[in-house]
């Protein structure tokens, strides 16, 4: 996958979470804003599963992010004020070392013998990036659905290293709810016959099963009552399709199509079994034995959590769950339940809502 990114080549072997290790991988990340001192202004953001680097638009790269409208001079991440860096995750496929990347060993790409990603390993090429910037300190570390759970097992590896924590619709570790649909999703993938055991020509992908887990992603990330204000029962006008009595008639319908369609080779398909499994693996309870315990390493002087009323993935009590947990060992810290109808996907196109909340934050460090 091509990518505009900066990266950076990490010296030697790269020891992973759960065992084995990266030779010398890569990560990329993109940066916005002028660093200060050691990075007393710098701002950590981790992605969800899907997103590059690429948060927002620069002077390198003028094409827009996909959070566009959080970054930049004046908005929420004021880049006049801070140093903004972004991460791809190690795993994925925009610059990053992952599966569809060529082993140095081999000379192939490693496919299925990359070793088992964590997000762990994740926040560990975060600080990679960091110690490659020569930050030592960070103001605030951001994480949005996975990358709050990569945010969050930063800040409990590197408990000293950042002031603050921004989570936004993500949680301490995965519900059983969750956990069920990335694992039928990866099973759709996987039983594409294209996928072939995971060797697959990367120029004919298992496009069917990708295409099928694009749409239950769909489902989950979007809400019922934003599927019934936006479609209704709508029906599309199309030519006849006769002789396909299961052809998709409804908008919605049209509407998934479309977003499989737009997802279906822009993202290795490794690369996602691997990232969606880290997902489901994160529990913060791993860190001392109780999730109780794990809070209790977390170090911060302020944290606020974002949740989303209409979220099924990241339920708002998983939410209050980690604003409760963070509440042992962290003085100030903010829940923030908005009422935005656009499901899981609101902080990436509810932005109205999200605005003033992360800007509260940032207002409440002066």
């Amino acid at each position: 996958m091509t990518t505009n990114s900066q990266t950076v080549q990490l010296k030697g072997r790269f020891a992973m979470h759960r065992g084995g290790y990266l030779e010398a991988p890569t990560i990329a990340y993109e940066t916005w804003g002028t660093l200060e001192g050691d990075g007393d202004n710098a701002i950590l953001l981790f992605t969800g599963l899907s997103p590059s680097a690429h948060a927002a638009s620069s002077p390198d790269n003028p094409a827009a992010g996909w959070w566009e409208e959080m970054i930049g001079s004046g908005l929420p991440l004021d880049s006049d004020r801070y140093f903004i860096i972004c991460v791809n995750s190690l795993g994925s496929c925009f610059g990053s070392s992952g599966p569809a990347s060529v082993n140095p060993a081999t000379g192939k790409r490693y496919r299925l013998s990359f070793p088992v990603l964590t997000l762990e390993d994740v926040a560990e090429g975060g600080y990679a990036v960091l110690e490659h910037l020569g930050i030592r300190h960070l103001h605030t570390t951001i994480g949005c659905s996975m990358g709050g759970m990569s945010a969050l097992a930063f800040c409990v590896r590197h408990p000293s290293c950042a002031d603050g924590l921004i989570s936004i619709s993500s949680a301490a570790r995965a519900l059983p709810f969750s956990i069920a649909v990335r694992s039928l999703q990866r099973e759709m993938i996987r039983s594409d016959p294209k996928w072939a055991g995971g060797n697959y020509d990367p120029a004919d992908p298992p496009v069917i099963g990708q295409r099928l887990a694009r749409k239950l992603g769909m489902i989950t990330y979007r809400s019922a009552i934003e599927w019934e204000q936006r479609f209704g029962r709508e029906r599309i006008s199309s030519e006849d399709h006769a002789g396909d009595p299961f052809h998709g008639d409804f908008s919605v319908e049209s509407y998934l199509e479309a977003q499989a369609n737009k997802f279906t080779g822009q993202f290795d398909p490794n690369c996602y079994l691997y990232l969606s499994r880290a997902s489901d693996l994160f529990d913060l309870a791993e860190h001392g034995g109780s999730l109780s315990a794990g809070f209790r390493r977390i170090k911060l002087q302020r944290a606020t959590v974002i949740g989303v009323s209409s979220d099924i993935l990241f339920p708002l009590k998983q939410q209050q769950e980690l604003a409760d947990g963070l509440s042992a060992s962290v003085r100030d810290v903010r829940f923030e339940a908005l009422d935005c109808i656009k499901g899981h996907d609101s902080f990436l196109v509810d932005m109205d809502a999200f605005r003033p909340v992360i800007c509260r934050y940032f207002d409440s460090c002066n």
